[in-house]
């Protein structure tokens, strides 16, 4: 499919630090292993050390704007285009191919022009939030996923205060909303904010299109998604809720083979935790789905 974007490629072939000499930005001094710190040449403050990068986990934050992320975020915020328009210009600078040799997963399917996306990119995103909470350990949850995923505990204001907090992503891959979990038994457990259209997308869709693997796993609960996803199985959604509504499988085109079904049902037997079973979706032929029992 002309111009399908690697967006996981990008991320682990071009490093921060050399996307940051691309755009003259220097000075950066080491402040421990991994580390390095100094002026933020986005809002441009006085702080010298308020921009951190950590080049293991190819993530940057400044802790004066609060700009954030990997570094399709940084270009976007460079670049002042959305994270789409910032990885076609990594893919073209950086040499790499903008899809595979044989276009986007065929499981995947991109919306037409009358399908697109009514959901507005955010203009903002959440920090301070802590992805070393216990609560993450406990699901099983490693620290190098959390950070990936940008998930954890949440204690600043706002709807979704004092919440475990997961960005959801459209299918090119803005940022389109928060969902946030209640820890202490606060209703509703899973909170949404208002108006938001869950039918509208699938948690990780972005990252496993991106993949290129020819089936995809779709399980009902996020921390589902995030095991398989550390399992080393990329190609894995979680839906909204209890349901997989339209639009969410026009997204979804099962065309995998038999032998490929078989393969990623044992594959997927095998990641599933002590509570969960895995079950082949009727209707849905390409689709191996974990369905958690409790």
């Amino acid at each position: 499919m002309a111009g399908w974007i690697e967006f996981a490629m990008i991320k682990q072939t071009l490093p921060l630090m050399r996307v940051l000499e691309q755009y003259g930005v220097g000075g950066l001094r080491r402040s421990g292993k991994d580390q390095w710190r100094g002026r933020c040449p986005l809002h441009k403050g006085e702080g010298r050390d308020t921009f951190h990068v950590n080049t293991a986990r190819q993530l940057f934050h400044c802790f004066s704007c609060g700009a954030g992320g990997s570094v399709l975020d940084l270009v976007a915020v460079l670049e002042q285009c959305d994270v789409r328009e910032a990885a076609r210009r990594l893919a073209a600078w950086g040499s790499l191919p903008a899809a595979n040799a044989s276009g986007a997963p065929v499981w995947f399917k991109q919306p037409t022009v009358t399908e697109k996306n009514k959901l507005r990119p955010l203009r903002f995103r959440l920090h301070g939030v802590d992805g070393g909470h216990p609560y993450l350990a406990i699901r099983g949850i490693a620290p190098r996923t959390a950070a990936e995923f940008e998930i954890g505990f949440y204690g600043g204001p706002g709807l979704l205060s004092r919440r475990l907090v997961f960005p959801i992503y459209d299918e090119v891959g803005q940022l389109v909303a928060y969902r946030g979990r209640s820890l202490d038994g606060t209703e509703p457990r899973y909170k949404f904010p208002a108006g938001f259209a869950k039918s509208q997308v699938l948690f990780n869709l972005h990252r496993a299109a991106a993949s290129g693997e020819p089936s995809v796993v779709v399980v009902e609960g996020f921390f589902d998604c995030l095991r398989v996803h550390q399992a080393g199985f990329h190609s894995v959604v979680a839906l909204m809720g209890s349901a997989l509504y339209d639009r969410q499988q026009r997204r979804l085109c099962f065309r995998s083979s038999a032998k490929s079904r078989k393969r990623h049902l044992a594959h997927g037997r095998s990641i599933a935790s002590e509570n969960s079973s895995v079950c082949l979706v009727s209707g849905g032929p390409g689709l191996v789905a974990l369905d958690p029992g409790t």
